[in-house]
């Protein structure tokens, strides 16, 4: 197969690097990918939101299957325009795809089909969203409707801070267009962790859990980012709650988007906050997570194109009891720019990752990386790499990322020493 992998990131690295694996494929693109994604595909200079681009090159190249990394050209319609040319695609059509570009759709599906979330209104007027922050107090989370990178959500504290965020995104200066509807949820106390399933609108195929660490420092200390770090599977997972997030929140949501007239085809994302014990979804996402893919990747062990396939040809049920998983733990440490989430350097030089990727059972994959005029690896991004082990443990992993992490010469660059934090504490614990 010629496939077509569309994105730029760590995610779409690690994709790139399982797709590469498989028997099936004999030529991977990448549009427009990143300098460490030019090592096992041959990329080329088409923006991920270049839908007329990305469908002329597809056609040019007998492309057999798209695989869409991000978000962004998703819910601009991507894969409906791929399917129009009857080229197979991986990813949700733009109706779909609000699960993701929407959160007020989100929220009003889980209303409708009685899927559990935090209790919510939807605003587009400032006085009304005002005097709903007043009534509920704080803490109280609000959030941009539409995408924006990972950082739309701001967890107000007190209602002075809820207000200003609300009066931030209805102007337009925080999140342009994204910002101009609001959601505005209770705050769920809780343990946090991330689910994935596969879907082809009918069938599920559920993948496994993460734990992510959006914090920028350690102790969870700082500003939200797109995401420092992350482990798979999460610490907490356990049959019977892998059960109930599939009973409560992915089967009525797969079946609930199937009445609503937009099957879901794809990835679904669920970031799920355990209250009491009970999962209630916090959001989703529509694509693989970003740093969350990455240990993901590594613990796969079934063909990824396989699966993908299945999924673009509506015939997951045949393969759903054929994936297989490493029981070991994967742990990705997510190196960034100084300065990030906040303004940072660029084309600061990296070096030694080939000592890193020799530390036994890791990965280093590249987000925010490129080559300059003479070959040099320079950063170009906030988060830049993401370092990714397998161990026996959760503390193994953790171990082996921070070896390989500190053999990387790049003294702009700066990461959390904590990923992993929740689940040795409680494995020291148990």
């Amino acid at each position: 197969m010629n496939i077509l992998l569309v994105g730029s990131g760590g995610r779409e690295h690690a994709l790139a690097w399982k797709i590469v694996q498989s028997e099936h494929c004999d030529t991977l693109y990448c549009a427009p990918g990143n300098a460490g994604i030019a090592a096992c595909a041959t990329c080329v200079d088409i923006k991920d939101t270049d839908i007329d681009g990305l469908i002329a090159f597809a056609k040019d190249n007998a492309i057999d299957l798209v695989v869409v990394g991000p978000e962004a050209p998703l819910v601009a319609g991507l894969a409906d325009a791929l399917a129009r040319e009857n080229i197979r695609v991986f990813g949700p059509s733009q109706n779909a795809a609000q699960l993701e570009g929407s959160k007020a759709f989100m929220k009003d599906l889980c209303a409708k089909y009685a899927i559990p979330t935090a209790a919510y209104g939807t605003f587009s007027d400032a006085d009304d969203a005002i005097a709903f922050i007043k009534k509920n107090g704080a803490p109280i989370v609000v959030k941009a409707d539409g995408l924006a990178a990972g950082k739309g959500v701001i967890i107000a504290e007190t209602e002075d801070d809820a207000i200003a965020a609300v009066n931030d995104m209805l102007s337009g200066n925080a999140f342009g267009e994204s910002g101009h509807r609001v959601v505005i949820e209770e705050f769920m106390d809780g343990e946090e962790l991330s689910f994935f399933a596969l879907t082809d609108g009918k069938s599920i195929l559920p993948l496994t859990s993460a734990q992510d660490h959006k914090r920028v420092f350690d102790g969870d200390k700082g500003p939200n980012t797109g995401g420092m770090g992350a482990y798979s599977p999460a610490h907490m997972m356990t049959p019977k709650l892998h059960d109930a997030i599939m009973e409560t929140i992915i089967r009525p949501t797969v079946d609930g988007m199937k009445a609503e007239g937009c099957p879901f085809k794809g990835v679904l994302y669920a970031g799920i906050m355990l209250v009491g014990g009970t999962p209630k979804l916090l959001e989703y996402n529509i694509r693989f997570g970003d740093p969350e893919c990455q240990p993901i990747m590594m613990r796969l062990e079934s063909d990824l194109v396989d699966i993908l396939t299945a999924v673009a040809d509506e015939t997951l049920e045949n393969i759903i009891h054929q994936v297989r998983w490493s029981s070991q733990t994967a742990l990705c440490v997510v190196m960034a720019a100084k300065g990030y989430p906040g303004s940072y350097p660029k084309n600061t030089p990296i070096g030694s990752l080939e000592q890193a990727d020799a530390v036994d059972g890791t990965k280093t994959f590249h987000a925010g990386t490129a080559q300059d005029t003479d070959g040099q690896l320079v950063s170009v991004g906030g988060r830049v790499l993401g370092v990714t082990a397998l161990g026996q443990t959760t503390e193994d992993a953790q171990a082996k990322a921070y070896t390989a992490v500190d053999t990387i010469d790049w003294p702009d660059g700066f990461c959390r020493r904590d990923i992993g934090w929740r689940a040795i504490k409680a494995q020291k614990a148990a």
